[in-house]
């Protein structure tokens, strides 16, 4: 059986879901989910983050179905990560949650991060920065793409 692609989301790319401008790159993206070609890993960051969320954003993640998400933690090896990111600059202390989000990830080994946050996650700098440390703190390189990077579209 093969395995199937293991795709970490944050907030924003659930929160795009009902956001007009990034309805439908999130709406193929969750389609994806929902039919089980691709897992969705989720953290307890996002939840937590979801939690305070309008009811119609929490609801998105109740119609993809359980077996294909995969809920992960931030453990004290992701945290120590996330320090590291903040320590060497590539996020500063008040982005610490976008920190956690990517060392979680990372820690996790999941194939690919995907968010709509063009400031802090999706963007160059960032991603050479996060792979910067990923390296020196003996981690792999970390694959960041927007959910409109990892549609499908129909031929």
């Amino acid at each position: 059986m093969k395995r199937k692609f293991r795709v970490y989301i944050d907030t924003s790319v659930i929160g795009g879901y009902l956001d007009e401008e990034f309805k439908d790159a999130s709406t193929m993206l969750v389609g994806r989910f929902k039919r089980g070609e691709l897992g969705a890993v989720i953290s307890e960051i996002t939840k937590l983050e979801l939690k305070k969320a309008p009811s119609d954003v929490q609801g998105v993640l109740k119609e993809i179905p359980e077996e294909n998400i995969e809920y992960v933690e931030l453990t004290d090896e992701a945290t120590t990560l996330a320090k590291g990111y903040v320590s060497d600059g590539v996020l500063d202390e008040n982005k610490i949650a976008d920190a956690q989000h990517i060392a979680i990830a990372t820690v996790h080994n999941v194939d690919l991060i995907v968010s709509w946050n063009f400031k802090h996650i999706v963007n160059i700098n960032k991603i050479r920065g996060f792979n910067a440390v990923n390296l020196k703190m003996g981690y792999p390189l970390i694959d960041i793409r927007s959910p409109q990077e990892v549609i499908s579209y129909e031929e």
